[in-house]
């Protein structure tokens, strides 16, 4: 896997994971540490991006 697909790979994750924190939001009764969880993984995701594009 090129490095250009790997990148296109992990935004196309950190989308469906920004998503899916917007939901998760709008929704009553979320889990707190759930939706932590989410965004603490959706920031590793646009740390590694960033690191791969740099």
């Amino acid at each position: 896997m090129s490095v250009a697909s790997h990148v296109q790979e992990l935004r196309k994750k950190h989308q469906n994971l920004s998503e899916a924190v917007e939901r998760a939001q709008r929704a009553p009764g979320t889990d707190d540490i759930s939706l932590s969880e989410m965004k603490r993984e959706k920031l590793r995701l646009k740390e590694e991006i960033a690191r791969l594009t740099h």
